[in-house]
């Protein structure tokens, strides 16, 4: 295969702490011999495990972002026994311009791996990560919230695996992020995901669902912040005593089947009937969609599928035809100590 036009001006396997790109060229109306200038830092001590901490990769979510380039700035090598690789803005064009897709290709990162060394900017992108960075991890987190267009519970989550071993662990690393909730996630549309192809490429992989709406709150960045660290932790990266402190728990929770999603079939004004974090039962109103074109409609309503806990919803006020409107997930167990062990 072609090699990829990208160029780190770090190098991965230097001891100590090194901030840097990942250089992509890309010529421009305003810049003829231009780049993308994509940041990365690494630290390394050793010859431990690997972990490989994104954000970013839909630019209009912050939480990962902030985190880890707080965790880019403080990490020192003498904390770590391995490497840590950070890309805190995963699709920097995104991330610039804050916006879900690149305003160059309008491409979603996390709908494009396994990428294309060829192909468009952000297929490029993808091609890198899937073909030199996730080869030199063992551990990868990608860190993510809802974006300008849904709002979640604070959950970290993992997909059910065919590799029972990979699942376990998968699992374990979740549950060592500790966020308030832990999410067996059912993805709808699972074609092109950097879940899958560091699933795929069998990682201990974990992503998150911190908050949404297009903003952080200090809530969610504190989540992230520990999380990282007690992912850091249960890889064996870092000591485990830097995550000690106050007890916390998290509860699981599972999207078994596609009845978990309200999907919108309509176009008009939104009104939330439940808030995240409600129980809900079959057959409850979740939310009505109001016709916008005139007065004097009645509103459509949209009702629970199942029984279960809303933990997603759609955040604008105005919601279009095949929008998500709410997910509701099962309680699994409850109150579950976290651990890094």
């Amino acid at each position: 295969m072609r090699a990829s036009p990208i160029s780190p001006t770090v190098d991965f396997d230097a001891e100590g702490v090194q901030h840097g790109f990942l250089k992509l060229p890309y010529s421009r109306n305003d810049s003829a011999w231009g780049a993308v200038m994509i940041p990365v830092t690494v630290i390394k001590r050793g010859d431990g495990p690997t972990a490989l901490l994104t954000g970013g990769n839909h630019g209009d979510e912050y939480e990962g972002p902030i985190a880890l380039a707080k965790l880019a700035s403080t990490l020192k090598a003498s904390d770590v026994n391995g490497r840590v690789i950070i890309v805190p803005f995963m699709n920097y064009p995104a991330f610039r311009a804050g916006m879900r897709t690149s305003p160059i290709d309008a491409g979603n990162l996390n709908r494009s791996f396994p990428g294309k060394p060829d192909g468009t900017t952000t297929e490029k992108i993808a091609d890198y990560f899937q073909r030199h960075l996730l080869p030199l991890a063992d551990y990868v987190l990608d860190i993510h919230a809802g974006g300008r267009t849904l709002d979640f519970l604070p959950f970290a989550a993992i997909h059910v695996l065919n590799d029972a071993t990979q699942q376990s662990r998968c699992e374990a690393a979740m549950r060592a992020f500790g966020a308030p909730y832990s999410m067996r996630m059912l993805e709808l549309d699972s074609v092109g995901l950097y879940d899958s192809a560091a699933e795929e490429a069998g990682k201990v992989f974990v992503s998150t669902e911190l908050g949404g709406g297009g903003s952080s709150t200090a809530r969610s960045v504190a989540i992230a912040e520990r999380g990282v660290y007690g992912f850091l932790a249960y890889a064996g990266i870092i000591e485990k005593d830097v995550v000690q402190g106050e007890a916390r728990t998290t509860t699981l929770l599972d999207m078994p089947d596609g009845s978990c999603y309200t999907t919108s079939e309509h176009t008009g004004l939104l009104e939330m009937c439940r808030d995240l974090g409600d129980m809900v039962r079959a057959g409850d109103v979740l939310a009505r969609v109001y016709d916008i074109t005139r007065t004097g409609a009645a509103a459509i309503e949209y009702r629970a599928k199942r029984d279960g806990l809303l933990a997603a919803r759609h955040f604008p006020g105005l919601v279009q035809t095949g929008d998500t409107v709410a997910v509701v997930a099962d309680i699994v167990e409850r109150n579950i100590a976290v651990s890094v062990v």
